[in-house]
């Protein structure tokens, strides 16, 4: 069964970058409360889309880095379980809100991207 994401206020949905096609895939942008409550999904997958050494410097804990900017990062995404609730993130929201796009387009139904990235995150990073 499909849930979607926990909703405080109206969710903002974005289609793809360059759709006018109201069927496109969306994602949902969620303040830091909202993501926070999103992660707290049994199942949910969070998901660091920075560099490695973004990564290493410091992240939310339990997050899997997988590189936006890497040229595997479509291959790397079709190895994740669609099916779940996908919570992405990066710096300052920019990277990831181009990630959600891709994991939407690659038929991920619930996905959420941290609006303001790491930088809007209220709690402290895990390092290494």
């Amino acid at each position: 069964m499909s849930v979607p994401f926990p909703s405080l206020t109206p969710p903002k949905p974005f289609a793809m970058l360059g759709s006018t096609e109201s069927s496109a895939p969306v994602f949902q942008n969620l303040t830091p409360a909202q993501f926070a409550e999103a992660l707290r999904q049994p199942d949910a997958v969070l998901v660091d889309v920075r560099r490695p050494d973004e990564f290493a410097a410091g992240h939310l804990p339990g997050a899997v880095n997988l590189d936006v900017t890497a040229p595997d990062f479509g291959q790397r995404i079709a190895r994740l379980d669609n099916t779940r609730p996908t919570c992405v993130y990066c710096r300052s929201g920019a990277r990831s809100a181009a990630a959600a796009s891709q994991l939407t387009a690659a038929g991920f139904a619930r996905v959420a991207n941290l609006l303001g990235g790491a930088l809007n995150w209220p709690e402290t990073l895990t390092n290494g």
